[in-house]
């Protein structure tokens, strides 16, 4: 959808923008410390970055800052949605000793939120969680942290209880061991970062497929580029009526969209806290 007017809408029929174009972006600095090349370049990846740690941070200071007796529509809204995290997440997997937990949690999940939704945000259309970068950093986030708290709270014997199985014969802990050892501290944070990745660009791909075709099929921008005006059914009357079912596909797509990315952040944070409660103790 970031493409959303750059259709190939040729003579040889409707053709699709290369892949990297919906989520490679040039750096805002032709050169130095921020220009292309260089690990500091800053584009509009990072800006959208930036500006979701601002939306989920103001949004917190918004609703909390001066919290009133009667609640607003957005200290309502945030307070549900902390009562989501506090008794659907960690109530139901951590337990009460997990409550120390909720402003990381709740935190993790309304930024990944924020996230996901600059899918559907017109003049953004790009879910930041698509590039590997943000769920990488954030799988890795939880990866050390649930480590640390396992180690705090059980010791070094945490390593040996987060791979052993309690009850099973001695003889079988040479099979168990090695495949715990790689699911736990191996695997956790590969498939935690992949899961949130692959759902949101599989849906920027399936979204910007659906737009421009209906774009192709309906309206042709390409001549606002020559200084003319959109031309509707440029491509012909019939091809115009097998774009409207294609539009309203397409917005409904919109829709599915939002609740992928909302049942996303959800998953991402409940394995975070199961993750967690798997270090607070090995009965967890």
């Amino acid at each position: 959808m970031t493409s959303l007017l750059a259709t190939e809408a040729t003579d040889t029929g409707f053709q699709l923008p290369e892949i990297s174009h919906l989520f490679e972006f040039p750096a805002w600095a032709d050169g130095g410390l921020f220009g292309d090349g260089s690990l500091l370049a800053f584009n509009r990846t990072a800006m959208l970055y930036l500006l979701a740690a601002l939306l989920t941070i103001g949004l917190a200071m918004a609703a909390f800052r001066n919290p009133k007796v009667v609640p607003g529509k957005l200290q309502a809204g945030m307070e549900a949605a902390v009562d989501f995290v506090k008794n659907g997440i960690i109530g139901a997997i951590i337990g009460p000793e997990g409550m120390r937990y909720l402003p990381l949690l709740f935190s993790l999940f309304l930024f990944i939120f924020v996230n996901n939704l600059f899918e559907v945000i017109p003049g953004i259309n790009f879910p930041t969680t698509s590039r590997m970068a943000l769920p990488a950093f954030l799988s890795l986030t939880i990866y050390f942290l649930f480590i640390f708290v396992g180690v705090k709270a059980q010791g070094v014997k945490y390593f040996w209880n987060a791979v052993s199985v309690p009850g099973v014969p001695k003889a079988m802990l040479i099979l168990i061991v090695p495949i715990e050892f790689v699911s736990t501290f191996m695997l956790r944070p590969f498939t935690l970062a992949v899961r949130l990745f692959a759902n949101m660009m599989a849906g920027h791909i399936l979204l910007t497929v659906v737009f421009l075709a209906s774009n192709y099929s309906l309206i042709d921008f390409h001549s606002l580029y020559e200084g003319g005006v959109p031309e509707i059914a440029a491509h012909g009357w019939i091809q115009f009526a097998l774009g409207i079912p294609i539009f309203i596909g397409a917005v409904a797509l919109v829709g599915f969209e939002i609740l992928v990315g909302s049942l996303q952040a959800y998953i991402f944070t409940m394995l975070a806290a199961v993750y967690i409660s798997g270090s607070l103790s090995p009965e967890h």
